[in-house]
């Protein structure tokens, strides 16, 4: 049996070899890669790297995700999220805790709660640009 995920992405079902499979675009796909622990998770790994670089975080996760260089304009909007996240968390920091514990990361020496968590929704972000999800 198939993860459920990868019958949204049009996967196989493993009995038989694919040489390639359909390319296809829903919205059920985008849900699945916002909400889905597997993506959180991968997410969170994601911030953590972008924290660790001791770079740009946004600018680095899109280095890391699109493995080129983020364009100055390309960032703004993901710093714009992470300042009304991290906004948000503080406000609101059990959301944060509880965000990090879904994603089982390890919170970060020297930073708080509210940025990891903001970080990780950066990521998530990140993780679906369509840019990422539909290599060419």
């Amino acid at each position: 049996m198939s993860y459920p995920s990868f019958i949204t992405f049009d996967g196989g079902s493993g009995e038989v070899c694919q040489i390639r499979r359909i390319r296809t675009n829903t919205p059920l796909q985008a849900l699945v890669t916002l909400n889905d622990p597997v993506y959180l998770e991968a997410a969170a790994a994601l911030a953590g790297k972008m924290i660790a670089s001791g770079k740009e975080p946004a600018t680095q996760g899109m280095q890391i995700a699109l493995c080129r260089p983020a364009k100055a304009e390309e960032a703004k909007p993901l710093l714009v999220l992470f300042a009304d996240a991290k906004a948000d968390f503080a406000k609101h920091p059990q959301n944060a805790t509880d965000l990090i514990q879904t994603t089982r990361a390890k919170l970060p020496k020297g930073v708080s709660p509210a940025d990891f968590a903001a970080w990780i929704v950066t990521a998530n972000a990140i993780l679906n640009l369509d840019e990422f999800l539909t290599r060419n």
